[in-house]
């Protein structure tokens, strides 16, 4: 039928994905500091704080927790 034969497509590579290929000593180091920063940002929310900082302290959090993830599975490809 039309439209429902596979067409090979070519792998797709962000920017950030390229450059830590070419320089892995990158990738290390932006990975260690986004880790410092997570751990400063758990002794934040560990501490208290207003509801509203804690919430922003938070969606930053996942952000980070999530840009680590992107870098390691690019790192392993």
């Amino acid at each position: 039928m039309f439209g429902l034969e596979k067409s090979p497509r070519e792998k797709f590579d962000f920017d950030l994905e390229v450059d830590l290929k070419e320089n892995p000593k990158k990738a290390k180091e932006l990975i260690n500091k986004i880790e410092d920063n997570i751990n400063k940002i758990k002794k934040k929310l560990k501490s208290g704080g207003s509801k509203e900082e804690l919430n922003k302290l938070g969606t930053l959090l996942q952000g980070y927790t999530a840009l680590l993830k992107v870098l390691k599975k690019a790192q392993k490809t």
